[in-house]
């Protein structure tokens, strides 16, 4: 499905994608919040009640609470995937792309667990306001639906033109389950 022209929050607002999908994530099932910027979506987690890991480079945005699991880490300095054997009822991405993680992403999803994606994409070097705009940080059309194919179930997709604050943008979304049956939707 294309999405042309809907309209995406503010940096501290969760996602409307993000927001849309986190029911479908098992009841207190711990979610990992993966490039977590000032931690919008752990925040999000955490009302839920679900215990949140959130990894970033930078951590100093993001404050300790109870059931919350901060890890600073390089995810891009080619040191080893940093939750080697953790699983994850929920993992949330947004606006992040290293291309490399989405094995381990997928090995970190617990059984009927749900990956919530959401980053730029191909045609979003066009919009001068917008960054990124190096086709190495932009997923390719479809690469979502490629990456998980024969490995998680779509629930759903996206990708189009989107308006934001900052001016128009290409995104690229998906939520997709490790199940081998229906998924409540």
């Amino acid at each position: 499905m294309r999405c042309k022209h809907k309209i995406i929050a503010g940096p501290d607002t969760p996602s409307a994608w993000v927001v849309r999908f986190a029911p479908l994530i098992p009841p207190q099932g711990e979610v990992l919040d993966l490039a977590a910027g000032a931690g919008r979506h752990s925040r999000l987690f955490l009302r839920q009640g679900h215990k949140v890991t959130a990894i970033d480079r930078d951590v100093s945005l993001l404050t300790p609470a109870p059931g919350f699991e901060i890890l600073q880490a390089d995810l891009e300095d080619g040191s080893p995937w940093p939750l080697p054997g953790r699983k994850f009822a929920g993992i949330v991405v947004t606006n992040y792309l290293h291309r490399p993680l989405f094995v381990h992403l997928i090995d970190a999803l617990a059984d009927n667990g749900l990956l919530i994606y959401e980053t730029f994409a191909h045609g979003n070097e066009t919009y001068a306001l917008t960054s990124p705009r190096n086709p190495e940080h932009l997923l390719q059309p479809n690469e979502l639906l490629d990456i998980v194919h024969g490995e998680l179930s779509v629930i759903a997709f996206e990708q189009g033109i989107v308006t934001r604050s900052k001016g128009p943008a290409v995104i690229q979304r998906i939520a997709a389950a490790k199940t081998y049956g229906p998924h409540r939707i």
